[in-house]
């Protein structure tokens, strides 16, 4: 969990959707909302099977089990592997495999999906206090962080192990609302999966979906957010300048 300063800049975005009328916080998922994981996820599933003699799963499997952590993907694809409920012991070796890859190589194939860095910066511009909330291991949050230069968006980030509990949980959204000292109906939590709309009904946040993420092979609707945007530049209103 980190913390950093920000500064307020002008900007030529004079609104913003209405759905964040009266919001003064945005919380932000981070795989399948602001950037597309998988690959190098699926890299590092790939090579940690590998370690145990075992096979593949390919990315399209890896895409439908991403989003409750690394401990429940590791065994999503061990159990896939095996073909049954894998022993503790196998399952801490798998995992620890998997951390040693997957922090060598996290933003080799990863990429930012359209419009993010514009749509962050612009929120950051109006003044919107914009938090990470991720099921991901803190570990692997700022790395990837600076290498796609948004750290200095964010005055907050938790990640899956900086609390007790995770998504969809409410407790990172209400820590990180009690943190900024914004009540939760000022809130907004925007991200891909049941898990985060979950988190943030709990919470008392308006609920924001993204269509194109990681939600299990189901459609986001079916959690019922708020609203659904089809990109997160769909928050901004641009005038001339």
């Amino acid at each position: 969990m980190r913390q950093r300063a920000l500064k307020v800049h002008p900007t030529h975005y004079s609104e913003l959707h209405t759905i964040l009328q009266g919001k003064r916080l945005v919380a932000f998922d981070l795989d399948g909302t602001l950037i597309d994981s998988v690959p190098d996820l699926s890299s590092a599933v790939g090579k940690m099977l590998n370690d145990l003699d075992l096979p593949e799963p390919g990315e399209a499997k890896v895409r439908d089990w991403v989003g409750n952590g690394a401990p429940v993907l590791v065994e999503r694809a061990l159990a896939w592997a095996l073909q049954d409920t894998p022993e503790p012991k196998r399952q801490q070796r798998a995992y620890d495999a998997f951390m040693a890859h997957y922090g060598a190589a996290p933003n080799t194939l990863t990429t930012l999906y359209p419009g993010v860095k514009q749509a962050l910066r612009a929120l950051h511009q109006q003044g919107m206090t914009l938090v990470l909330i991720t099921n991901k291991p803190e570990r692997f949050i700022e790395p990837l962080l600076k290498h796609f230069e948004l750290r200095d968006f964010f005055t907050l980030w938790v990640g899956g192990d900086s609390l007790a509990e995770k998504k969809p949980h409410p407790l990172p959204l209400l820590h990180a609302a009690q943190h900024c000292q914004i009540p939760p109906a000022e809130c907004v939590m925007v991200g891909d999966s049941r898990h985060d709309i979950a988190a943030g009904k709990a919470a008392g946040f308006t609920t924001l979906a993204l269509p194109y993420g990681y939600n299990h092979g189901e459609p986001i609707e079916n959690s019922h957010p708020d609203l659904v945007l089809g990109s997160l530049t769909e928050l901004l209103i641009t005038t001339p300048r």
